[in-house]
């Protein structure tokens, strides 16, 4: 294991989906979060870009997770 991201803290994807959904985004999760992938994480150059965090429901790679209807 290379380390955890310096932002895993504050992620909101990570807050948000790590044990809600943990089963669909374990491999993001393992892979960007806390694996060798984390520097090219789309979360994290979205956060440089813009100077604040993207939307929780941005997945690592840039997609957005689709918005759950009742």
């Amino acid at each position: 294991m290379s380390g955890d991201c310096e932002n895993l803290p504050t992620c909101g994807f990570f807050k948000k989906y790590f044990k809600v959904n943990q089963t669909a985004c374990r491999t993001f999760i393992k892979d960007y979060c806390r694996g060798e992938t984390r520097n090219v994480c789309e979360r994290k150059a979205y956060r440089k870009l813009n100077g604040a965090p993207p939307s929780d429901d941005m997945m690592p790679n840039g997609v957005m997770l689709p918005k759950l209807t009742s």
